[in-house]
């Protein structure tokens, strides 16, 4: 769902006078460019330090392999992505059903960036061997935050089965992704506020 973004937050700038971003930092910053637009398998190592302007050896001694990176990544666009998404859902207040009802709006503001890249989880998962968990473990645990948030909220709504709606919104909001990072079309997310109004409908 996710998040890469994927939303990625406006970042300040390194100005003059400011303390120097770290290698640390700068690889994290150039592989969440890198993995975004161009997805994690086709992005090696020696792409990546040099969008940071740092060695090899600085990134594997600071995550231990392009794996360890590849997780720092995700950990770090799954916090961001739901810190602002659920502040823009929970941020203007207003009653759960309410606040039930900013999720495809904000989706569609995410989906209007010029950097959205789609969910770095299910792109990092798609990519993924198969037979492989690692991606899928990480995927799990990001949306497990964001269920169980729209899960409280249902059950403020009143619904009989919270965690069952929230599970639906959920499928809403990862096809909505999906379908807006193969179109390109915004509006897919119009189609995603229908289909979540038809689901608050059934209140109670």
């Amino acid at each position: 769902m996710d998040a890469s973004q994927t939303l990625h937050a406006d970042r300040p700038a390194e100005t003059a006078g400011s303390p120097p971003v770290s290698a640390h930092d700068r690889l994290i910053e150039a592989a969440t460019r890198l993995f975004c637009r161009y997805g994690v398998n086709s992005v090696g190592v020696d792409a990546i330090v040099e969008a940071a302007s740092t060695a090899k050896t600085t990134l594997y001694k600071a995550f231990g392999s392009k794996d360890g990176l590849v997780e720092a990544v995700l950990e770090r666009e799954g916090r961001v992505w739901r810190a602002w998404f659920l502040s823009e859902i929970d941020g203007p207040g207003g009653s759960a059903f309410d606040r039930l009802g900013r999720i495809a709006p904000t989706l569609k503001l995410w989906f209007a960036r010029t950097d959205f890249y789609g969910c770095p989880f299910i792109n990092a998962v798609g990519e993924s061997d198969k037979a492989d968990d690692r991606m899928r473990t990480l995927a799990i645990a990001h949306k497990k935050i964001v269920l169980e948030r729209l899960a409280e909220l249902c059950r403020e709504a009143g619904f009989a089965e919270p965690m069952q709606i929230a599970h639906t919104l959920g499928l809403i909001i990862d096809g909505a992704i999906v379908a807006a990072l193969v179109t390109r079309d915004s509006a897919v997310a119009d189609t995603a506020d229908r289909a979540c109004a038809a689901i608050l409908a059934a209140r109670g």
